[in-house]
């Protein structure tokens, strides 16, 4: 059994969505003093390898807390976006993939775009779905769509499209995923299991994938 972490660490001076404050990091005991280390962290629920429950935008939808554990597990297929020209992927390429689709419980889509992860070109010009195809998903018994970019909706986007589309479906998202490249083409096994936050809208995870 091989396990591939897919997680950005997460670290104050990370990259953050914009408009958004880095995570910060202050040691409130030291080993010396306290006789223990430990430090205060803040940061925001949408920090680095993240998940979007479907309150995040849908008001009155199911928080974190609401979904059982074995909903952030389940298999896995990894559909291949890293060629795909223009800024949508439609849903013709989503077609192609269907009968993987189905029989799955996470869809993940590589777009290579964690290369530019700490650059600024990573917050300009990654693929998404179009509106179209994200609707075409919510046919679908996904538990959750992830993908390597900083968000599931261009980022010139003010009233996302694509995420209220697919969280009206009760579909997680999974958002800054890492190392995607590095997957088999194979069905896997994925798990992104966030904190169990309160009314959580969402939450950092460590996103990883278990090859058998």
């Amino acid at each position: 059994m091989k396990v591939i972490d897919l997680s950005h660490p997460i670290s104050p001076g990370m990259p953050v969505y914009p408009s958004t404050e880095p995570p910060t990091f202050v040691v409130s005991c030291t080993v010396e003093r306290d006789g223990f280390f430990e430090r205060k962290i803040s940061l925001y629920s949408h920090t680095g390898t993240h998940i979007d429950a479907p309150s995040h935008m849908i008001s009155g939808a199911r928080a974190i807390d609401e979904f059982p554990a074995c909903h952030f597990i389940g298999k896995a297929y990894l559909l291949d976006a890293s060629s795909v020209k223009g800024p949508e992927i439609d849903v013709s390429i989503l077609k192609f993939h269907e009968p993987w689709i189905k029989r799955n419980e996470f869809l993940l889509f590589h777009t290579g775009w964690d290369r530019l992860w700490g650059d600024e070109g990573y917050f300009e010009g990654y693929p998404v779905l179009s509106e179209y195809a994200a609707d075409w998903l919510g046919n679908f018994d996904l538990k959750g769509v992830g993908t390597d970019t900083i968000s599931l909706d261009s980022p010139d986007s003010r009233d996302f499209p694509v995420h209220k589309s697919l969280l009206r479906h009760g579909v997680i998202l999974i958002e800054n995923l890492a190392k995607l490249k590095s997957l088999p083409r194979a069905e896997f096994l994925f798990a992104c299991l966030p904190l169990n936050l309160k009314d959580g809208d969402g939450s950092p995870v460590r996103a990883i994938a278990v090859i058998e």
